[in-house]
């Protein structure tokens, strides 16, 4: 696959590897080095290395070789299955299991469980990788997650994921009190500037996302707080909350690096998932009950 680009005025006497992460946003700037170091880069019809400086006009052409996409395999592993008929499986996923394959997870996620469930029978739209996948959560946050069986019910409820029509409520317990009894963060999400594994607010180049909370219960330095979400950015809930100064309890990334508990990432959980059903045409609601390990925290926190 390649890419070009033509250099305009403003970014001028930048280092080509910087100007690449802010082009490239889907690649992160260890595989934009990569890049540069295996001579893919080529500006003006000739490589560069990471210290070029672009210059007005420059015509920069990126080649970025095909994805090899390993065998993923189908694993018999247990799963928390809330609901499944022949269009869709419900299902609440643990703390620390991951979504899809991705390098360094290319066994025991979600999708490995999924094709040994389903035997195969799962949407193809997202490719081998993510098969079945509408939307995702993030490892350490547990709760719903719904996978479509066929491409029909994945384009059925896609649909209604990118109009915002679905409903998607987590519960959270976020540092410090809360003032007011409910808001809204309306705040656009993108890449991080500089850590390119993170998300941030960015006004630049962010989408659009918007996180209503309400408070369900005040403690002593934490609150305990409903999130629903119209959009669906990757972090979103952790981001928007941090922006506000109410990073979630166990959020190294986005909040303290120390905690006062011993967790295991982000208490966050997707606790109601609803959304109209791509066979009966009728709205269905599914609900998944507090981790243990939240519900512990909450009587700790009395």
């Amino acid at each position: 696959m390649m890419k070009h680009r033509i250099v305009s005025k403003e970014a001028v006497s930048v280092r080509i590897d910087k100007y690449l992460c802010e082009y490239l946003e889907e690649y992160t700037r260890n595989r934009i080095q990569k890049l540069l170091e295996d001579n893919m880069v080529e500006v003006n019809e000739k490589p560069v290395k990471a210290n070029y400086k672009v210059k007005y006009n420059d015509i920069i052409v990126v080649t970025v070789p095909d994805a090899v996409e390993p065998d993923i395999l189908p694993e018999n592993i247990k799963l928390d299955i809330v609901y499944e008929d022949n269009d869709i499986i419900v299902v609440n996923k643990p703390k620390g299991m991951v979504v899809h394959p991705a390098p360094g997870h290319y066994s025991g996620t979600l999708v490995n469980g999924l094709l040994y469930h389903c035997q195969g029978r799962l949407s193809g739209i997202n490719g081998v990788l993510r098969p079945g996948i509408v939307h995702r959560i993030d490892m350490d946050t547990t709760g719903l997650i719904v996978a479509c069986k066929n491409d029909y019910a994945h384009n059925f409820i896609g649909e209604q994921l990118k109009i915002h029509s679905s409903t998607r409520k987590y519960q959270a317990i976020c540092y410090n009190n809360i003032n007011e009894d409910e808001g809204t963060v309306n705040a656009p999400i993108g890449r991080h500037p500089v850590d390119r594994k993170k998300m941030a607010i960015n006004y630049n180049n962010g989408r659009d996302a918007v996180t209503h909370y309400r408070v369900i219960k005040r403690f002593k330095k934490f609150t305990h707080i409903e999130c629903r979400l119209e959009t669906g950015r990757t972090h979103q809930i952790r981001v928007h909350m941090a922006s506000i100064n109410h990073p979630l309890l166990g959020d190294i990334i986005y909040g303290p690096k120390s905690c006062p508990y011993n967790l295991q990432g982000q208490t966050l959980h997707a606790g109601v998932l609803g959304f109209i059903h791509p066979g009966t045409k009728k709205y269905v609601e599914f609900e998944a009950p507090l981790p243990e390990y939240f519900t512990k925290l909450l009587s700790i926190m009395e």
